[in-house]
């Protein structure tokens, strides 16, 4: 029998690339991502929520929720993983790929709730990955990017293998892995159909551009909310 398992998941390329890596091996089962107090936008991407739910449909998993602030981002993802574990799971997988300080925070959290961190990008080259992730039949739109790097032309685009070598010039990381850019999850494998989205305008918010992206298409998933304290 597999191990049942969460993911950590995003709604970006790494998160969905970690679990084209693991699905094979794992009962993964549900799916977990931190919001804003209001749920209306994902801590890490800035996603509406009925985007990721979208995904989770797509993919046939549930889909827990956890609401905090900055402060307590922590506390709640760890409420969010008592319930994972609650419900049988025993592993989470996560995408990370570089930073030590990441990968720790993963396994303190998942060890303080009984669970097992799986890593199963950690340390591979990020070059490797993003034309791993281009030949994998998956696609993704960019949704956020670093000012300073790429400019907000560079939102909606679709990533492709011809990108490598404009990163490379650029100075970018080829998965972003310092912040360069973040993306959006439209099709994988993985996915029982596409997701059909349009984009709805975009904003610099301090040195980042953002894309809004809303479906056109709205088939969500069951959620399960943490809710931080005292909100």
């Amino acid at each position: 029998m597999k191990p049942r398992a969460a993911i950590s998941w995003s709604g970006g390329k790494d998160s969905c690339a970690a679990l084209h890596r693991t699905h094979a091996d794992f009962d993964v089962v549900s799916m977990v991502t931190m919001f804003d107090e209001s749920a209306a936008r994902s801590r890490s991407h800035g996603l509406r929520p009925e985007v990721l739910a979208a995904q989770a449909d797509r993919l046939g998993l549930r889909h827990a929720i956890g609401r905090c602030t900055w402060q307590t981002y922590d506390a709640v993802f760890s409420d969010t993983l008592a319930r994972a574990k609650a419900d049988g799971i025993t592993h989470v997988i996560f995408g990370d790929i570089l930073f030590d300080e990441h990968r720790r925070w993963a396994e303190q959290m998942c060890a303080a709730n009984g669970l097992i961190a799986v890593e199963p990008l950690f340390g591979s080259s990020t070059t490797s990955l993003f034309e791993e992730w281009t030949a994998s039949g998956a696609d993704a739109l960019i949704v956020t990017t670093r000012a300073a790097l790429l400019d907000a032309s560079w939102l909606g685009r679709p990533l492709h293998r011809g990108m490598l070598e404009e990163f490379t010039r650029l100075g970018v990381d080829p998965c972003g892995e310092r912040g360069e850019y973040h993306t959006l999850v439209t099709n994988s494998p993985l996915f029982r159909a596409p997701l059909r989205v349009r984009t709805n305008g975009h904003v610099q918010r301090s040195d980042c551009w953002s894309l809004d992206v809303v479906l056109d298409d709205v088939r969500p998933a069951r959620l399960e909310t943490v809710n931080a304290g005292g909100l």
